[in-house]
């Protein structure tokens, strides 16, 4: 299954998602995706399964539970194919973390210059 065709699917971006703040068992992965998703179970562990065997997901035994985590090695080789679209967006993302700065710094000056606790002055009109 391609990289992609795994992803594809929003249950098993939502898992790694989960897995991506640290290792889960496979019961606490069930029970988000429950309650998300209205998943049963063995859906889940479906899913699961896709993810182990596409080099997505690790599974390590602890007793009777299954301890699940992201393998990154196939997130890399998304993210080196993504390199060739990126000059897509990134100038927009930079641009737009500019006009933020921007921002920030505008009300920075306009805070200082009224003073602390000092309401803006509003200019009447004059009829």
């Amino acid at each position: 299954m391609h990289a992609f065709d795994v992803l594809g699917d929003p249950v098993r971006r939502r898992i790694l998602e989960l897995l991506a703040d640290g290792e889960m068992s496979s019961g606490a992965v069930s029970e988000v995706m429950r309650e998300e998703f209205g998943i049963s179970q063995p859906g889940v562990s479906q899913h699961l399964k896709v993810l182990r065997e596409n080099g997505f997901a690790t599974v390590r035994p602890e007793g009777t539970r299954r301890l699940y985590a992201v393998n990154s090695d196939p997130l890399r080789d998304i993210d080196a194919w993504l390199v060739r679209f990126r000059h897509f967006w990134t100038p927009h993302l930079d641009a737009l973390a500019t006009e933020l700065a921007r921002g920030k710094r505008e009300r920075r000056l306009r805070e200082s210059a009224d003073g602390p606790g000092d309401e803006p002055v509003q200019q009447r009109s004059t009829p």
